[in-house]
């Protein structure tokens, strides 16, 4: 039941999304708004709802690497800024996992909490094998990715206008080092070397952020 509810409500939440071309109106956001209230009237828990639409879930995996395709079309772009490409999405990285625990430390949150904060900004597989890596809550990290992602869909493209940022490679990076594929799939609408340069960091950032999340957990715990 679950499952065609989702694909229903996310095809509604897209032509709604397509219409109105607003910046709030997006389908992922749209869907939530419809689906949450829904979920919690039925009576079922998140944990019956994931079981249903596992096939989804199970989607994910296939979705990423299918991102390879616009990459190589921007291969010559990647040859000749891969320094700076590298650069950005390391010090992304890193500045994500170090603001995100320490937020999370510095608002009473426990070890176990900051660690499940620590991989929001990554794409939800790396996410969740991250977490689970260094001892957080999955379920926690899974709910963060979705909020950073639909933050980065939905005020990722005005602060980039707001700020002038032009370059499709750094609006590209932007989007793709801190919002994941969320915000990849409103980069591929807006413009698509955007999308293949947001694919990139969302790949690059997922398996820095997984190499180099236990060695950085525990060197903020250690000093705070």
């Amino acid at each position: 039941m679950w499952l065609l509810a989702t694909l229903v409500t996310y095809f509604v939440a897209r032509q709604i999304a397509i219409k109105l071309k607003h910046p709030l109106c997006n389908p992922l956001l749209i869907s939530l708004l419809i689906l949450t209230p829904c979920l919690i009237y039925s009576g079922d828990t998140y944990t019956q709802y994931l079981a249903q639409n596992e096939v989804i879930h199970f989607m994910l995996g296939p979705v990423v690497i299918a991102l390879a395709y616009p990459l190589y079309e921007q291969l010559h772009l990647i040859r000749e800024k891969w320094k700076i490409i590298l650069i950005s999405c390391t010090c992304a990285s890193f500045s994500s996992v170090l603001l995100g625990t320490l937020l999370a430390l510095a608002l009473g949150g426990n070890e176990i909490i900051a660690a499940s904060v620590l991989p929001k900004s990554i794409s939800t597989p790396f996410a969740l094998s991250t977490a689970k890596q260094i001892g957080g809550i999955p379920e926690i990290t899974a709910a963060l990715v979705l909020i950073a992602g639909l933050f980065g869909a939905l005020f990722g493209y005005p602060l980039l206008n707001r700020l002038n940022i032009r370059s499709p490679l750094a609006r590209g990076l932007s989007i793709g080092a801190l919002s994941h594929a969320i915000g990849t799939a409103k980069a591929i609408e807006n413009n698509h070397q955007e999308g293949a340069i947001s694919s990139l960091a969302l790949v690059i950032c997922g398996i820095i952020t997984a190499l180099f999340a236990p060695f950085l957990f525990h060197l903020i715990l250690f000093f705070v």
